[in-house]
């Protein structure tokens, strides 16, 4: 009787953490990876626009192109206008390769949480969402399962214990 009493309190407690860990659904997952792929294919064009840019910023940056761009301007000073435009052109082409960079973690990042997501969507196809579920709460929650087992096995002593002392009280 007490040991169905343990074993009831045991299941209680385990439905009650699994109630609070939820397990996507792979429909969720496939969704969610859907959505990371687009974010990736923007991030993509983005850097391809980037490094069009990049490579015109370059063939500006020539010397015998900047000459080229002021041509058909007339100056008393001209070294000065085409120091100017160079250090104008190499500015940008600074800002340009921080956004390439930034775009490149933001690349990686995504990579990684696709790839993450595809892992998930498989686990929960193969594994379905009740043994999912039970290797999350196990995997995340082991501590405190841990520690109701052992608290309901110390329970189950002390009644033993004091089931046995009162039997042996009754028979004095």
């Amino acid at each position: 009787m007490k040991s169905r009493l343990s074993m009831t309190l045991l299941a209680l407690l385990a439905l009650f953490v699994a109630f609070e860990v939820r397990a996507q659904d792979t429909s969720n997952s496939a969704q969610t990876a859907e959505n990371l792929r687009a974010q990736l294919r923007d991030v993509q064009l983005r850097e391809a626009e980037f490094r069009s840019r990049l490579d015109d910023l370059n063939w500006q940056l020539k010397p015998e192109n900047i000459e080229r761009h002021f041509a058909g301007v007339g100056s008393t000073r001209p070294e000065e206008l085409r120091e100017s435009r160079r250090r104008q052109l190499q500015s940008e082409k600074d800002a340009i390769n921080a956004q390439l960079e930034q775009l490149a973690t933001s690349r990686t990042r995504l990579e990684a949480a696709i790839l993450a997501t595809e892992t998930q969507a498989y686990q929960q196809g193969t594994m379905g969402k009740a043994s999912l579920l039970i290797h999350r709460v196990w995997g995340t929650l082991r501590l405190v399962v841990v520690t109701g087992v052992i608290m309901l096995g110390a329970m189950a002593g002390i009644l033993m214990v004091a089931l046995v002392m009162r039997r042996r009280w009754g028979q004095m």
